[in-house]
């Protein structure tokens, strides 16, 4: 793949990060924001200390969800577009459409969902604010964790497959995934400091608004730039005005 080839499919991962963005703030915006209001309501109410807000709540859940949505979408779009170059062709024999869904549904395992199984997302007032540097250093231990270890997996299995086949070289990986995960949450410090009289009801409405938000995100960058990716990869012949078809140049 030259270079031209890997800048054009960066640009459009970036925009289908952006547009799958958009996708992710209407359903952080509908399904997660009251859910943040009822846990910062909870925590006026059993708070004794009232500080005064730096930034407005309405600040907070319009332009300052919608920056960080759209920021988080576009960087994570381009980072997943020069993944993409690197897997497509090395992963399988797939199309670039069903390259860069499987690509998505991986990067959603393996940067979220196992992170969030074992440190799951909080609302405002679940969280000591004196551990919270301790809570995000696990978070990102996790993620980087994770991501290593879907890595290796990947490796392990191609280098499988012409001993075992396809079918049993995948089950290995994914095997082998499981069990080392399995002794990293073991051995990695629980985390639980939820109040105790906080609502169970809306802490698993609002973790799962936050894991509707990444999978809109990822489901939708994988349809997103799977298309575009097609396009570019694999244009369709122009037909010519005498009727004959030409090929078309990227």
């Amino acid at each position: 793949m030259n270079s031209a080839t890997v800048r054009n499919l960066l640009v459009r991962g970036m925009l289908a990060g952006l547009a799958a963005g958009v996708l992710a703030l209407l359903v952080a915006y509908l399904l997660g924001e009251p859910n943040v209001d009822k846990a910062i309501g909870f925590e006026d109410t059993h708070s004794h200390e009232h500080e005064a807000e730096v930034v407005s709540r309405s600040l907070q859940s319009t332009a300052g969800l919608a920056t960080g949505v759209l920021v988080y979408g576009v960087a994570f779009g381009g980072i997943a577009a020069l993944a993409y170059c690197f897997a497509l062709g090395r992963v399988g024999r797939f199309s670039p459409r069903a390259t860069a869904l499987l690509l998505s549904v991986c990067a959603l395992l393996a940067v979220y969902v196992v992170p969030f199984l074992k440190y799951p997302a909080n609302p405002p007032s679940v969280g000591d604010p004196d551990t919270i540097g301790k809570r995000t250093t696990l978070y990102f231990l996790m993620m980087l964790l994770s991501v290593l270890l879907a890595i290796a997996a990947t490796i392990l299995g191609r280098r499988l497959t012409p001993g075992l086949g396809t079918w049993w070289a995948t089950v290995a990986a994914v095997a082998v995934f499981i069990v080392v995960l399995g002794l990293a949450y073991a051995f990695l410090p629980v985390v639980n400091e939820v109040p105790k009289d906080f609502p169970a009801t809306l802490l698993w409405r609002f973790r799962l608004s936050a894991l509707a938000v990444q999978a809109v995100l990822w489901g939708g960058f994988g349809l997103l730039f799977g298309e575009l990716a097609e396009r570019q990869l694999n244009p369709k012949p122009a037909k010519a005005p005498s009727g004959r078809t030409v090929p078309v140049s990227n």
